[in-house]
């Protein structure tokens, strides 16, 4: 049988450092992912990530396991390596799924990126 816990506020062991837990839900990132984008695309670690499509040279498509209630989420990312340094160019979202470029900051076209990071919030359906 599972069980229910109902409360307002989150406090410490000591009770102080009180979070409202609107807050604790709301403000929580419903979805993010760490790739690996060069060669065969490799997932690293990721929540809420079904899968990430390669639409070729620095073009990919992550989907979400749970969609977002509408395509008004909140997303960002970042892409970069010791031997690079780039950026996530954010396309057309979907509720299920977010099209995203890793670009080259020196020369502003795409590329694939060893270490991409994503990550959304918002309302999920």
């Amino acid at each position: 049988m599972a069980s229910e816990l109902r409360v307002n506020t989150l406090k410490d062991a000591a009770g102080n450092n009180s979070v409202a837990m609107q807050y604790v839900a709301e403000g929580s990132a419903k979805a993010w992912l760490s790739y690996k984008g060069t060669d065969t695309v490799a997932i690293r670690d990721s929540f809420n990530i079904s899968g990430v499509v390669d639409n070729g040279t620095g073009s990919y498509t992550p989907s979400f396991s749970n969609v977002f209630n509408s395509i008004s989420y909140s997303a960002s990312g970042g892409a970069g390596s010791s031997n690079s340094n780039g950026f996530v160019r954010l396309n057309t979202p979907a509720a299920g799924s977010q099209d995203l470029e890793t670009r080259a900051s020196n020369a502003g076209t795409n590329y694939d990126e060893a270490v991409t990071r994503f990550t959304a919030h918002g309302d999920l359906a």
